[in-house]
């Protein structure tokens, strides 16, 4: 069986705007999909959808109407066969501070709300456009999903109890909602990376510096990773016919300390 054909298609990115997101777009645009950017950052989103022949469509994952304007937008460059969950965030906190006092509820079920219920939220209205495709092969392949999980569902560090769960969830649906897909021919798949170099580190030479300093962490090789090295894992989740409901680190065997 040969490798998924993307030409003609179209891809869906949430967080497409930069980092990870924006590193899969590209890869996703190179191989011949139409790639629509969901994110909520007009800007960046607009000028990637630009440099890569794609739609920006403004999309706040929690929001059902936000993830059917990035469906429709996408089901109207062609058939939709891939979406890639990558819109995140994190919320540092311990579960009760120096004082005692416990985390805010709000802030822990924003985490939840914004990583978790919007991941399944976006590959839920996007697996259901999918399902209505023609098969692309004799096995009744329609499409496939990938969601941004992180090494924190396994390894979460001290303040990260509503990251790590939040991304723990992304892990736990894998094989129940590749199973609740493969009716309809779809696959599932998950990344966990670990320390990626992404614009959430910030840019200069302190910057520089303290991404080095994390990078002697890694087992090998001794850096971070790139969002390309990232979206290279997410490509071969999309065009793997084979490769379904599956976690996989990409982390350079790191192993996460308490902090």
């Amino acid at each position: 069986m040969p490798r998924v054909n993307l030409k003609g298609s179209s891809s869906i990115v949430t967080g497409g705007a930069s980092g990870i997101g924006a590193g899969c777009a590209r890869q996703l645009a190179e191989v011949g999909s139409k790639v629509v950017i969901a994110d909520l950052n007009e800007e960046k989103g607009r000028e990637i959808a630009a440099e890569i022949g794609g739609v920006f469509v403004k999309c706040d994952v929690t929001r059902t109407e936000d993830a059917d304007a990035a469906v429709t937008a996408a089901c109207a460059l062609g058939p939709l066969r891939a979406c890639v969950n990558s819109a995140g965030l994190g919320a540092p906190g311990r579960t009760i501070d120096r004082n005692n006092v416990p985390l805010d509820l709000d802030k822990f079920s924003f985490v939840i709300k914004v990583n978790l219920i919007g991941t399944f939220n976006v590959l839920s209205r996007a697996a259901a456009a999918m399902a209505q495709t023609e098969p692309m092969d004799e096995d009744g392949s329609r499409g496939a999903i990938v969601n941004m999980a992180s090494a924190a569902a396994f390894d979460g560090q001290i303040g990260q109890a509503s990251y790590s769960a939040s991304k723990g969830g992304i892990v736990g649906m894998t094989l129940p909602v590749a199973r609740d897909l493969s009716a309809v021919g779809i696959r599932v798949n998950t990344i966990a990376p670990g320390l990626i170099d992404t614009p959430i580190y910030g840019e200069g030479e302190h910057a520089e510096a303290f991404k080095a300093h994390l990078g002697q962490s890694v087992l090998f090789p001794k850096r971070l990773g790139s969002a390309e090295e990232l979206a290279f894992a997410v490509m071969e989740c999309i065009t793997n016919p084979y490769l379904n409901a599956e976690v996989i680190r990409l982390d350079g065997g790191i192993r996460m300390p308490p902090k």
